[in-house]
This record gives structure tokens, sequence and C-alpha cells, in this order.
């Protein structure tokens, strides 16, 4: 990493970590106030408080292994630490709502009396730290992917919040305290969600499975009008962590010397680094067609075929 990166990542990871600190704040007062006045609505926000917390700590953890260099133990560095107690963290999660659900029935045959005064004013709070959070991270969020899933747990959380607000506002008002395991299953179910993306996340990461993000067809097609490239065949792309990616891949040239070949490796660098977000490329330039199974290999020839084709004959 350049000076000028390092400079640039520490008041990021400076943000997230008091965010972290805010979150985890919050949490506590949730949990206490869920306890005193009796809803399991905001025992359930708490939980999901808790999801944000996860990512605001896996985000700043991102940051700093980004500044942490490989060795030669550990090649690529150590951003899948965080892929992995990612989905330990969103198998805890998934707990945390089986048992707001359990919770929730119990209470749905007898609803408890909940101090909807006390529930309502630890939601408020609750809601101003979030936006607070949104509010701290929003220009990190617009160019640092990391930092983005973030700053959207916030947002969800804020959603949630409001939700617990409603809650307490009905039951202020009319006594209905079947309101609170009614939001608390509203809230659990954000937790489900937000919870199901981490590991399926880490899951695709872990699998080495292509990005979403990224339409490999349309990559092929994109290195194969650079100029210079006959062909593209055996290629590979994947996460080394969640918006990191790497990829590699054979590249068919004409017989150039190493100079000219060097340049053409330059462009597809620059290209995939503009249009696709990759870092790190491991390109194998080459003049002469290798015997290859790869279906993206048959891919290439299908289209240059096709191409072929459709050219109009001199």
């Amino acid at each position: 990493m350049t000076d000028p990166d390092h400079h640039q990542a520490l008041p990021v990871a400076s943000k997230l970590k008091f965010g972290i600190v805010l979150t985890s704040f919050i949490l506590v007062v949730e949990v206490a106030g869920g306890l005193l006045s009796n809803s399991l609505a905001l025992l359930a926000d708490a939980g999901h408080i808790f999801t944000d917390i996860i990512a605001l700590s896996l985000s700043w953890y991102g940051v700093k292994q980004a500044e942490r260099p490989a060795n030669h133990g550990m090649t690529f560095g150590y951003h899948r630490v965080g892929v992995i107690v990612a989905m330990v963290n969103a198998i805890s999660i998934f707990v945390v709502a089986v048992v707001i659900f359990y919770e929730a029935s119990q209470r749905f045959g007898q609803p408890p009396e909940v101090k909807g005064l006390l529930m309502l004013s630890v939601a408020m709070v609750g809601l101003g730290v979030n936006l607070f959070v949104a509010f701290w991270l929003r220009k990190e969020q617009r160019v640092n992917l990391n930092v983005r899933s973030a700053f959207w747990h916030a947002m969800g959380d804020a959603l949630a919040s409001i939700g617990v607000i409603i809650g307490g506002i009905i039951i202020l008002l009319t006594g209905w305290f079947m309101v609170d395991p009614i939001i608390s299953v509203f809230v659990g179910l954000i937790i489900i969600l937000a919870a199901w993306r981490i590991f399926k996340e880490g899951l695709r990461v872990l699998l080495e499975a292509a990005p979403l993000e990224i339409d490999v067809k349309k990559l092929i097609d994109t290195i194969g009008h650079v100029p210079g490239v006959r062909g593209v065949h055996d290629i590979h792309v994947w996460s080394i962590s969640p918006h990191l990616y790497s990829m590699s891949c054979h590249v068919l040239i004409n017989d150039l010397p190493t100079s000219e070949a060097a340049a053409i490796r330059q462009k597809i660098e620059d290209v995939l680094k503009q249009q696709y977000g990759i870092e790190h490329t491991t390109l194998q330039m080459e003049c002469g067609q290798c015997s290859s199974n790869d279906i993206f290999r048959r891919l290439s020839l299908d289209k240059q075929k096709g191409d072929e084709k459709t050219s109009p004959k001199n």
C-alpha cells in the first residue's frame, strides 16, 4: 500500500471505530431498556443492532487488513479471516432470530404489559444514533464498498427503530400490547435477511465463486476488444474477500516482442481495474493456442468463429 492510500485509510478506520463504540452503547441501552420495559420489540431491535456491530467491525477489520502486508506463509494476506468470522457471526444471528420468534409466539397468546413510554424513548435514542452513524459514513460509502455495507446496515437498523417507535406510540395511545410481539417478528425477519446476506456472501468467497457483480462472459468480451488480443481462455475470477477480486487467464496474441506484449498486458489490467474493480490479475500471454477444456475457452472460440462468419469478405 502506498503512503497516500495509508493516509486515506486512517480516517476511515477511525470513523468506523467511532461508529462501533456508538452502536455498542445503543446495544447496551436497548437491552437494558427492553428488559426494564418488558418490550420484546426492543430486545429484537437490539439483536439487529448486534448485526450492525458485526458489519461495522468487519468493515473496520477489512480496512486494517488492507494495510497489513502479505508474507511467505499468507501470500494473499489475512482477508479471509474476516470472512470466516462473518459466517460464524451470521450463524449466531440466526440463533438470535429463532429466540425472538419463540418469545414472540409465547406472547401472542397472552401479551404482557409493556411500558410504552420507556420503549418509545429508548427506540428514539437508537434511531438518532443510527442516523448519526449513517451520516458519519456518508462520504466514505460513496467510494468504499466495504464501508457501504456498514452504512446500509445502519440505515436498516434506523428503519427497525422506526418500527419500534410506531409500536411504542400505539401502546401509549391504545394500550394494545399485541403490537409488541408483532413488531418483534418484523425486526426478526430483518435480522434473518441481514444474516443470510452475510453468510451467503462469505460462502461464495470460500467457494471461490465468481463475484455476482461481474459478468464473466461480458468480461471475456471486454478483454477480446483490447487491441492486439486474438482470444481469451482458461479464465478464472474469484474473490479473495468481499469486494477484493482476483482473476487469471490466458491471452492469445500475435508473436510480438516482449515490450509490445507487456503493453497489451498493461492495457488489459487497466481495463479490468477501471471497469470491473479487479485489482489482482495474473495474465499468461501466449502466441500459440494451448489445449484446454475450459468452458470459457469454448465460449471465446465460438465468439471468434461467429465474428468471422459475420465479417464482410474482401
